[in-house]
């Protein structure tokens, strides 16, 4: 594990339960580009308690996988805190993003 990957991992174990944030944001705050957040987070072990679902694409999509629609997993987890998610994959950013004043 890099020093990078861990300042990622870091940041993302502080996204609260119902809110999301892009990978931008968090590359924008440790200092890198959004790929390596993504690599960053593709490399965590399985029992890591990070909340990588928490983390999205810019303008609130969920990242497409192999079979071209959103992550289904990732999509539950979301729902399951109370993000609303459109069947396309979808998040309003401003009203899921930490800090919205609710």
């Amino acid at each position: 594990m890099s020093g990078l990957s861990q300042a990622i991992w870091d940041l993302v174990r502080q996204v609260p339960s119902g809110r999301v944030v892009t990978y931008g944001q968090i590359a924008e705050a440790v200092g890198c580009g959004p790929r390596q957040v993504g690599y960053a987070l593709h490399a965590l072990p399985p029992d890591s308690g990070v909340p990588w679902h928490r983390v999205v694409g810019a303008g609130g999509r969920i990242s497409l996988r192999d079979a071209g629609g959103p992550s289904p997993e990732q999509v539950c987890r979301l729902r399951a805190e109370g993000v609303e998610v459109t069947d396309s994959g979808r998040i309003d950013l401003p009203r899921f993003s930490p800090g919205d004043g609710d």
